[in-house]
């Protein structure tokens, strides 16, 4: 039993070791721009696939609470966009077929669109206005001999995570918010 235990701890160092490590690689300009471009937008759409649409709906919910006019893709109340609106999506790998549609919809309504990704040669991100890389493994990389503890995809989503509440936190500064503000606009409906 103990053996497992030391195992787990070992992989559960390791983790964060790598999370720790992208955070480290990701320069601050990377928050700086992602900051500029959601306080600049009317309204924000958020959007993200599989495990990534969880931490894109996880930010979503931030920017709610920070006051910001943020809404899911997919879901039913969110309002149509368009000009000095944002399309914020998440594209690890480079490109997914649904951000390749929502990123064409919303320039063709003269909306901005930024990408977060680990590989910002690919497709959604070589269209994209804003580029944000999480200097990630995603799938598109998982089967080197030098990959993550983490499982697939799991090490961008991660430090996606962490990378967008360290944002939310830049941005409660930048608007002069505080916790306690924050918090009051959590839901009481749990």
């Amino acid at each position: 039993m103990e053996t497992a235990t030391a195992t787990f701890h070992i992989m559960a160092q390791e983790a964060i070791a790598e999370i720790a490590e992208v955070l480290a690689r990701t320069g601050s300009e990377e928050s700086d721009r992602m900051c500029a471009e959601i306080l600049q937008a009317r309204r924000i759409a958020c959007y993200g696939v599989g495990r990534e649409g969880l931490m894109m709906k996880a930010f979503c919910m931030r920017l709610m609470h920070l006051g910001l006019d943020a809404h899911f893709v997919g879901d039913m109340t969110t309002p149509p966009i368009g000009a000095g609106d944002l399309l914020l999506a998440s594209a690890g790998p480079g490109a997914f077929s649904t951000v390749l549609a929502l990123q064409g919809i919303a320039q063709h309504a003269k909306a901005r669109v930024m990408i977060i990704t680990a590989q910002p040669g690919g497709e959604a991100p070589r269209k994209a206005g804003t580029v944000i890389t999480l200097p990630a493994q995603t799938m598109a990389n998982d089967q080197s001999a030098a990959s993550s503890v983490l499982p697939l995809g799991s090490l961008f989503e991660a430090a996606e995570l962490v990378f967008f509440d360290l944002v939310s936190i830049r941005l409660r500064e930048k608007t002069g918010q505080t916790r306690d503000q924050m918090r009051e606009r959590h839901t009481n409906l749990e």
